[in-house]
């Protein structure tokens, strides 16, 4: 999932997208989502590996990490859940990416940055997350459209 048109297409600043109920298993690399600008929920999600990261973005995107359980995989390189793309870490120090009751399995991992409690996160919030410990029940009949 690619979310946003690009870094310099700052149209998207206003953009607000749930990401909920989905399972993201093995075989995926990234961009679950990747996003651009705006505000982002990712909330009761099912992560059960990736290649090189689960949640990223660029061009200072909110990213509010509520619920999900993420099970990294065994390659000790890719237990980062977060990637912050294209940015020095100056930067990405003063976005809003925050993890709030999400469990990490086998040594995953969530860098957060910005203010713990900024009123961006209000635009980053579409739902009520459901504990961690039921992502299992709730994901259960996630899958791809046919």
């Amino acid at each position: 999932m690619l979310l946003g048109h690009s870094d310099s297409y700052t149209r998207d600043k206003n953009m607000q997208v749930t990401i909920a109920f989905n399972h993201f298993g093995e075989g995926l690399v990234q961009r679950m989502p990747r996003c651009r600008h705006g505000y982002f929920h990712v909330v009761n999600n099912d992560y059960t590996h990736w290649q090189m990261y689960a949640i990223g973005g660029s061009a200072a995107p909110t990213i509010n990490s509520q619920g999900n359980r993420f099970l990294a995989p065994n390659d000790h390189v890719f237990k980062e859940v977060t990637k912050y793309e294209d940015a020095p870490q100056s930067k990405w120090l003063n976005w809003n990416w925050r993890s709030e009751g999400d469990l990490f399995l086998n040594g995953a991992f969530f860098t957060p940055s910005g203010g713990r409690a900024s009123s961006s996160y209000a635009k980053a919030s579409s739902l009520s997350a459901r504990p961690s410990s039921l992502v299992a029940s709730v994901t259960g009949n996630a899958g791809s459209l046919l």
